[in-house]
């Protein structure tokens, strides 16, 4: 596993892949709460506005860094060559994952000039910033799983992106209050909508934004990690 995981986490900056996700996503980070979310105007010490727009931004470039976990290695040919090793297939899967998420979460920690910004302006909740990005990781946890699933149904990196921005999409608009309120005008019962609403990200992630981490959450964000690499494991072995 160990051997799995140093190649692909360092695959990523032997390639532009690393590179421009990183400048993509601090841009898109940075530039997105003070521009479109009027950051600085709102007066308010804290990263709450930072962390609403992340679920948005990692719909674009989760799926680009998760594209290519399978699909690489069956377009390669290397998949045959990877699986006659002495490691089994759940672990291969799980070091790839984690190799994945350690990345990202890289990309999170240079973002730390966000809370210094604000500590230097203010007086923020150091908690609530330190759930907040808690929050962060588990949604790119979940959101790489389900991506890395997405890349073992097909050889085609585009196919596999397309795959995963929309089953990540689908379970940022599930929460969304703007999607729910759509379904309600359709005549959708309120039971129902209620029903999806609760397998949404937004519900679970907005209480750690403020501050709020229940082991319910906690479990939402793991439940859907595991279930996507077990899928993963699966569709590999079949």
């Amino acid at each position: 596993m160990r051997a799995i995981f140093l190649r692909e986490f360092f695959g990523y900056f032997r390639t532009p892949v690393a590179w421009v996700f990183l400048s993509v996503f601090l841009i898109a980070s940075v530039g997105v709460p003070w521009f479109l979310g009027n950051f600085f105007e709102s007066n308010d010490a804290s990263l709450r506005i930072f962390f609403r727009f992340i679920p948005w931004i990692y719909l674009f470039l989760i799926p680009a860094v998760g594209m290519r976990l399978w699909s690489e290695e069956k377009k390669s040919g290397t998949l045959e060559l990877l699986l006659t090793y002495p490691v089994s297939l759940g672990q291969a899967v799980l070091a790839k994952f984690l190799a994945g998420w350690l990345f990202i979460g890289l990309a999170l920690l240079l973002t730390a000039g966000m809370p210094l910004t604000v500590a230097y302006l203010g007086d923020p909740d150091w908690g609530t910033v330190a759930s907040g990005y808690l929050g962060a990781f588990l949604v790119a946890g979940a959101f790489l799983g389900i991506c890395s699933a997405c890349s073992s149904l097909t050889a085609n990196s585009v196919i596999s992106f397309v795959l995963g921005l929309m089953c990540c999409l689908l379970l940022v608009l599930l929460g969304w209050n703007v999607f729910g309120d759509l379904l309600l005008s359709l005549n959708f019962p309120v039971p129902l909508v209620d029903f999806l609403a609760s397998f949404g990200v937004l519900p679970r992630f907005n209480p750690m934004v403020d501050g709020i981490v229940a082991f319910a959450d906690l479990v939402y964000f793991v439940s859907i990690s595991i279930f996507a690499l077990c899928f993963n494991r699966v569709v590999l072995h079949r």
